[in-house]
């Protein structure tokens, strides 16, 4: 019993999906006449899509519960240089309030280096360009040795969204990216498959930035893109989480540590800065 509710918990997005669909049509079908026949042939899919729906919510509560405890994986920085963390794992589990994408140990990243201010949240253009972060292009490395099984860089980059009125537009642009995937909501990402069956992405990538293809084989450290602000971003952000499937649609989050850090005052070690915390990591050697 345990395995097939881990199974389903593991394709709950994809259920839930479908199952959101098949009752969007039912809703736009239903002022059709329609042969009796036909009518119950829907009123059926009707009952059955929401009974997946429930235990699709329901999975959301068990699920969690049913996953085996890992310790986390110790693996290189994707960054270099100072940065500050967003949505931090370190804080609080999820860190992006979900699972659902391998995303329940993901951490976001913004370049804040000492000598350049970040654009402040509420002045200025409620759209600004996303080149006026010192965020957008910087090198993005990989943070495990392994064999890519995801390039994907074709998305555009959008404008930041930096007031509060973007970020309500944010909120529903993200509602329709969820129609399209994950693919959508990481934007351009590339994730590498690990020797021992990890698989570690980093999202939000530069349109045409990604430079190594679906099967090269890389070491952690070698640069492999540029900051960008594609998907599901506010503003130009490294995404960075490890998972133990190649798909985001069917992934669990993996607990994970970057070496080599500075964090505060301390020295090198292997951690995860906290949410609004800084950390300084050295640059990769790929």
């Amino acid at each position: 019993m345990r395995r097939i509710l881990l199974t389903l918990y593991r394709v709950r997005g994809p259920l839930y999906g479908v199952t959101a669909l098949i009752l969007v049509a039912v809703a736009f079908t239903s002022g059709i006449s329609l042969g009796d026949g036909a009518r119950q042939v829907r009123n059926i899919v009707a009952v059955i899509s929401v009974g997946v729906l429930t235990v699709c919510v329901l999975l959301v509560f068990i699920g969690p519960r049913l996953i085996p405890t890992r310790e986390a994986v110790a693996i290189s920085a994707p960054v270099s240089g100072r940065w500050l963390s967003m949505n931090s794992p370190a804080t609080k589990v999820p860190s992006h309030g979900i699972r659902l994408y391998g995303q329940a140990y993901a951490i976001d990243l913004v370049h804040e280096p000492d000598d350049t201010a970040r654009p402040t949240f509420g002045s200025g253009s409620a759209m600004r360009p996303a080149r006026e972060y010192s965020t957008f292009g910087e090198p993005v490395f990989a943070m495990i040795d392994g064999v890519v099984v995801r390039a994907t860089d074709w998305r555009r980059d959008h404008r930041a969204r930096s007031s509060g009125l973007a970020i309500a537009y944010m909120l529903i642009e993200g509602a329709v990216r969820e129609l399209g995937g994950p693919g959508f909501i990481l934007g351009n990402h590339v994730t590498i498959r690990g020797a021992n069956g990890d698989f570690a992405t980093v999202a939000h990538l530069e349109q045409g930035s990604v430079a190594v293809k679906v099967g090269e084989t890389v070491r952690a450290g070698t640069r492999i893109a540029r900051c960008g602000n594609s998907g599901n971003s506010s503003e130009p952000h490294v995404h960075a989480q490890l998972m133990d499937r190649a798909s985001p649609w069917t992934a669990q989050g993996l607990p994970m540590l970057f070496v080599d850090v500075v964090l505060d005052e301390g020295g090198p070690l292997a951690a995860l800065p906290g949410t609004g915390q800084h950390m300084i990591a050295a640059v990769p050697r790929g």
